[in-house]
C-alpha cells in the first residue's frame, strides 16, 4: 500500500520525465523550433492569455492571431485548433496548482489538526479557481457542452492527483480503485470541485465577497468538515474494522 508520503517520492520521481514529454521542440509541421520559432510560439500563448483576462472578449483562433499580430497560416503551424491552444496555456496553471493547493495534500495530515488542514486545503483550491476562473470555466464548458474529448480528460487527468491522494490521507492504497476508500474520494473531489466551480462562475459574473455574500464562507467551510469526516472515519474503519 502507498502511503501519503510515498505517493509523494513517486510524483517527485517522475514529474521530470512529465516536463520533458511536455516540451516543444517541433512545430506542427516537424520542424525543429529555433529562438524565432520558440518566440513567436510563446507570443500566441502570450495573446491568448491576454484575451483569457479580459471577460468580455470572446477568445477565437482568429481573434488571437490579430492580438498576436499573425496571419491565420502562421498560427496554424504552432496549434492545430482552439482546444490545443487552451490546453498549451494550461500546462504551466496546472503546475502552480502544485503551490496553490495539491501540495499541501503530499503530508499526512495530523488527526488532532485534521480540519484546520481540510480547510486549508479547500480554500486552497477554490483561490486557485479563482485566480484562473475564466479558462478553467471554459475546459469545463467545452467538456460538458462542447463534447471535447481532449478537454473531458484534461479534467480528468488534473483531478486524478487529488483523488489520489485523498485516498492516501485516508491511510488506504490510492491504487486500489475498487476500493471504499477511493470511492469515498472521487465523491469528495466531485464535491469540492462542483462547489468550486458553481462559486467561482458566480464570481466572474458578478464579483463577490464574503462580505457581500456570507453564505460562501459557509460552504467552503461545509466542504472542509465532509473532508475532515470521511478522511477520519477511514483512519478509525482501518484500525478498527466494522464487522457485519
Amino acid at each position: 500500500m502507498e502511503t501519503v508520503g510515498a505517493l509523494a517520492v513517486k510524483e517527485k520521481r517522475t514529474a521530470p520525465r512529465r516536463a520533458a514529454a511536455k516540451s516543444v521542440s517541433h512545430n506542427l509541421q516537424g520542424q525543429r523550433l529555433g529562438r524565432k520559432g520558440r518566440d513567436t510560439r510563446q507570443r500566441i500563448l502570450a495573446a491568448a492569455e491576454a484575451m483569457l483576462a479580459d471577460r468580455d472578449v470572446q477568445i477565437t483562433l482568429s481573434a488571437v492571431a490579430r492580438q498576436a499580430g499573425l496571419g491565420m497560416t502562421s498560427l496554424y503551424v504552432y496549434f492545430s485548433d482552439l482546444t490545443e491552444l487552451l490546453l498549451a496555456v494550461l500546462e504551466p496553471i496546472m503546475v502552480s496548482g502544485e503551490n496553490d493547493y495539491l501540495g499541501h495534500l503530499r503530508s499526512r495530515w495530523p488527526d488532532d489538526d485534521l480540519h484546520a488542514h481540510c480547510a486549508r486545503f479547500v480554500k486552497g483550491y477554490y483561490a486557485f479557481w479563482q485566480k484562473h476562473t475564466r479558462i478553467l470555466h471554459l475546459r469545463n464548458n467545452l467538456s460538458e457542452v462542447g463534447g471535447d474529448i481532449r478537454m473531458a480528460r484534461h479534467r480528468l487527468s488534473a483531478g486524478l492527483p487529488m483523488v489520489k491522494l485523498f485516498v492516501a490521507q485516508m491511510d488506504a492504497d490510492p491504487e486500489d480503485t475498487e476500493s471504499v476508500e477511493y470511492a469515498m474520494a472521487t465523491a469528495l473531489f466531485t464535491g469540492v470541485d462542483r462547489l468550486v466551480a458553481v462559486r467561482t462562475f458566480t464570481f466572474w459574473s458578478v464579483p463577490q465577497s464574503s462580505a457581500a455574500n456570507p453564505n460562501m464562507d459557509h460552504q467552503l467551510w461545509a466542504e472542509a468538515r465532509l473532508l475532515e469526516l470521511a478522511i477520519s472515519d477511514a483512519r478509525q474503519r482501518r484500525i478498527a474494522p466494522v464487522v457485519g
